[in-house]
C-alpha cells in the first residue's frame, strides 16, 4: 500500500511512473467539491452512511473535456485518521442517460498510485492517481469504482451529487453491474477526474444553484453542465465548485469561501477563470432553522468577501465573472425555514447585485438574476424555471443560466 505525503508527491509520483506520456498540461475535467460533516442537530441530515468500510463505491460522473489520458483525485480532506484505498477502477459507463452501476467491461481499467494498486491518504491530505493512457471524448460518462478495505469514515464526503452511487460489499471494483447495491445518494472521497489538455478549466463557484438541486437527477441538468456542452467544442473544461448551503462569510453545509478558495479554484489545474455566484444563503440563513442566532446579513460586509476572492484571484491571474444573485422570493414555503426571504433581505439581495453589475470590479458579469426573475414580480422566479421552492430551478432554468455566462475576456 503506497502512502502519499502531499500532493506534491503524488503528482511527481504521476510524472514518473508513466514517462512514454508527454502532457500539454492538465485540466480539471469533472470536479465534485469536498466538504466535511455537519453536527447531528444541524437542521439537515446528511442522509449518507457513517462509514464505507469493507465496500465498494461505485461512482458515475460525466466529463466536460476529453483527452488521451487521464488521472483520479481522492480525497481525505476533513478525514481524522488515514484513509486506507484498497484498489480504484475506471471505465466507460454502459448503457443511456439514467441511473446505472452498469460499465463497459472493455474499457476497464486498473488505477495506480506511485506504481502501487492502493494508496493510503493521510488526514487532510489528497491522493492522485498516476496518469493513464484512456482516450475519452468531450462529454462521455465514466464511472470509477473505489474499494476501501479498513476503516473509512465518511468524514470527506460531497452532499448534493444529482448522481446515484453504489454501494457493495467487499472488492467488486471489477464487477460489470453491481446488482444489489445500496445506493449512494452524495459523494465519497472521489473529487475529480483531469485529463490532459491547453483548453484551460473554468470554475463554477457556488452553492445549491450551482450544485444543481432541483435539476433532474442522473441527467447532468445542472447549470455548469450547460456550460460544458457550450464550451466543449472549444476545449474548455467546467469544474464544479458548487456545495448546496455554501456561503461566502460562514462555515456550516461545507466551508465557507473565502477559506476554501484556494483548494477548489485557484489550485485546480489549468484554472484560467471563475464563475462567482454566492451570497443567497449569507442572506437567506440568518433567522431562520439553518442559523437562528446569527444577525442580518448586510451588504457591505458581501461585498468585502467578494473583494477578498477578487484580489486572490488577481494575484494568480484568474479572471473572475460576478454573477448576480438570483431571486429567490416567497422561497421555501410551508417548510421550517420560512423567512428564508424577507422583504428587508430582497433589498440586501438589491444592493449586492447593483454593486456586482456596476462596480467594474469583475472582469465580466452574469447577470442571471435579469434571465431568472419574474417581469410581473422580479423579486420571483419566473414560473416556469421554478423547480417549485421558489429558490431552485428546474432544467429550463439551469439552461438559461448556462446562456448568460459571457464569454471569458482574455487574458490581460
Amino acid at each position: 500500500m503506497f502512502t502519499i505525503r502531499s500532493l506534491g508527491a503524488a503528482i511527481l509520483a504521476a510524472a514518473l511512473a508513466t514517462p512514454a506520456i508527454a502532457f500539454p498540461g492538465w485540466q480539471a475535467s469533472w470536479y465534485a467539491a469536498p466538504q466535511p460533516g455537519w453536527a447531528p442537530d444541524f437542521a439537515l441530515p446528511t442522509n449518507v452512511p457513517a462509514t464505507v468500510a469493507g465496500s465498494t463505491v461505485r461512482e458515475v460522473l460525466r466529463l466536460s473535456t476529453g483527452g488521451s489520458a487521464l488521472r483520479v483525485v481522492l480525497s481525505n480532506r476533513y478525514g481524522a485518521v488515514p484513509l486506507a484505498v484498497g484498489a480504484v477502477r475506471i471505465a466507460r459507463t454502459a448503457g443511456g442517460r439514467g441511473a446505472t452501476s452498469a460499465i463497459d467491461a472493455a474499457s476497464d481499467q486498473a488505477l495506480t498510485f506511485g506504481g502501487h494498486a492502493g494508496v493510503t491518504i493521510p488526514p487532510g491530505g489528497t491522493a492522485v492517481s498516476d496518469a493513464l493512457a484512456f482516450p475519452a471524448a468531450a462529454l462521455e460518462r465514466l464511472t470509477v469504482s473505489a474499494w476501501f478495505p479498513g476503516p473509512a469514515p465518511l468524514t470527506t464526503f460531497h452532499w448534493g451529487a444529482q448522481q446515484t452511487g453504489y454501494i457493495a460489499a467487499g472488492n467488486t471494483t471489477a464487477a460489470v453491474a453491481l446488482d444489489g447495491a445500496r445506493p449512494l445518494h452524495g459523494r465519497a472521497f472521489l473529487v475529480a477526474v483531469h485529463f490532459a489538455g491547453q483548453g484551460g478549466t473554468i470554475v463554477a463557484l457556488g452553492d445549491s444553484i450551482t450544485d444543481g438541486n432541483g435539476s433532474t437527477p442522473d441527467r447532468h441538468r445542472r447549470w455548469p453542465d450547460f456550460l460544458a456542452e457550450r464550451l466543449a467544442p472549444q476545449g474548455v473544461a467546467i469544474a464544479n465548485a458548487g456545495i448546496s448551503g455554501a456561503r461566502l462569510l460562514s462555515s456550516t453545509m461545507g466551508v465557507k469561501a473565502i477559506e476554501r478558495f484556494d483548494a477548489d479554484v485557484l489550485d485546480q489545474p489549468g484554472v484560467t477563470g471563475v464563475v462567482l455566484l454566492l451570497g443567497s444563503n449569507d442572506i437567506g440563513w440568518p433567522g431562520t432553522a439553518f442559523a437562528p442566532q446569527e444577525p442580518p446579513m448586510t451588504a457591505e460586509r458581501l461585498i468585502t468577501g467578494y473583494r477578498v476572492l477578487l484580489a486572490r484571484a488577481q494575484a494568480r491571474h484568474v479572471r473572475v465573472i460576478g454573477g448576480t444573485l438570483p431571486p429567490f422570493g416567497h422561497a421555501l414555503p410551508g417548510t421550517p425555514f420560512e423567512g428564508y426571504w424577507t422583504p428587508a433581505k430582497e433589498a440586501v439581495r438589491l444592493q449586492v447585485n447593483t454593486w456586482i453589475r456596476e462596480s467594474g470590479e469583475f472582469d465580466a458579469v452574469a447577470d442571471f438574476d435579469a434571465v431568472l426573475r419574474d417581469p410581473g414580480d422580479p423579486a420571483r422566479l419566473r414560473p416556469e424555471y421554478d423547480s417549485g421552492d421558489h429558490l431552485h430551478l428546474g432544467d429550463a432554468g439551469y439552461a438559461a443560466m448556462a446562456r448568460a455566462v459571457p464569454e471569458f475576456p482574455p487574458a490581460q
